[in-house]
């Protein structure tokens, strides 16, 4: 079962990133592809549960959700303006809201400089 995402921090609602591709449209898709969304990222208390993928969810480690890419892709998460970093996707999600297009792990959000604002406009782009 995949992990639910629960923002540690109040969300604070950016401007509009409703650019194509849309959530979801990277699967299957080669090195290069990009696709820009929304990112939160995990709630502390789920360590240690489960991913989908089978592995225990890892604050410290460099991963994330996504609805469609194959387990094991590595991706470049781009923050326009903050910093970059590359995880690899081990679980499935955002659900529910449908903005988000990648949930990331603590060391990645902490990376982005996105603890505080909790949901931020990202470019999600595929390096593996």
């Amino acid at each position: 079962m995949a992990l639910v995402a629960e923002l540690a921090s109040p969300a604070v609602v950016l401007g509009g990133c409703a650019a194509a591709p849309q959530a979801g449209a990277l699967g299957g898709a080669a090195k290069g592809a990009v696709q820009k969304g929304r990112a939160s990222y995990y709630a502390d208390s789920l360590a240690g549960n489960s991913t989908a993928s089978g592995e225990p969810y890892d604050p410290r480690a460099f991963t994330a959700a996504h609805r469609t890419l194959p387990f094991g892709t590595w991706v470049l998460v781009s923050r326009p303006g903050k910093a970059a970093v590359r995880v690899r996707i081990n679980d499935r999600g955002p659900f529910g809201k449908q903005d988000r297009i990648i949930d990331l792990s603590r060391a990645a959000a902490e990376e982005l400089d996105m603890m505080r604002a909790g949901v931020v406009d990202v470019t999600v782009q595929i390096v593996d």
